[in-house]
């Protein structure tokens, strides 16, 4: 344990700070992504369902193959990190699922809260921050949860690609010492404690948004 742990360690940092800027970037790529494909102009749309589906249908190991391996060929010119290359493509991937989740919880709000708020002379934006993004976040929130978790596994696939996380670090040591088992038990065991961190931290922001939703709801209650 001694001789394996400090190792596990250190592929365990690098996934973490590449699950934390993938799912940063994730949130935002899903928030523009709902925008898109809300907006009242169809090439807008358009641009917003064709970012989805490209990147919701096709396979993440060849997304980072194709940022990896084909974007520093001609005609593009554009060599990325393989670090750059992990987070922009784990982000923008599950940024496409991530648009489908909070698409759904948007509608999820009554329409009388829009109707509601359009009565009382809101403009779009404080409509939209003050009475529809704090009920859709409760609804958003769980699968949400889901999402990061798969997003957190998903950081295996960037082994793939010379990054040295979790899962490399596994494999190196395998190779070197032949504890198979010790090693791909200690690698289960800290995947599954990353997971519940953040099933934990999302929790959280769970009770805090639902907390905040009743305390608001006497004072707006008609």
């Amino acid at each position: 344990m001694q001789e394996l742990m400090p190792l596990l360690m250190k592929g365990t940092l690098v996934t973490i700070e590449i699950a934390f800027y993938s799912i940063l970037l994730a949130i935002v790529m899903a928030g523009v992504a709902a925008v898109l494909r809300t907006a009242p102009w169809r090439p807008v749309r358009w641009l917003g369902n064709a970012y989805v589906e490209v990147f919701r249908g096709t396979s993440l190991l060849v997304q980072l193959f194709w940022f990896f391996f084909v974007l520093p060929l001609p005609p593009f010119n554009l060599e990325l990190t393989p670090f750059t290359v992990a987070i922009v493509g784990l982000g923008l991937h599950y940024g496409a699922y991530g648009s489908e989740i909070l698409r759904g919880a948007l509608r999820s709000v009554p329409g009388g809260q829009y109707e509601a708020a359009i009565a009382l002379n809101m403009p779009a934006a404080t409509r939209m921050r003050r009475i529809v993004l704090p009920q859709a976040m409760i609804n958003a929130l769980p699968p949400a949860t889901n999402l990061m978790i798969e997003l957190l596994k998903g950081t295996s696939l960037v082994s793939l690609i010379t990054l040295s996380d979790l899962t490399f670090r596994a494999r190196q040591l395998d190779e070197s010492t032949f504890k198979t088992a010790e090693i791909f038990a200690l690698t289960l065991v800290i995947y599954f404690v990353l997971a519940q961190v953040i099933s934990l931290v999302m929790r959280h922001f769970e009770r805090r948004f639902s907390s905040h939703i009743a305390r608001r709801t006497p004072r707006t209650a008609p």
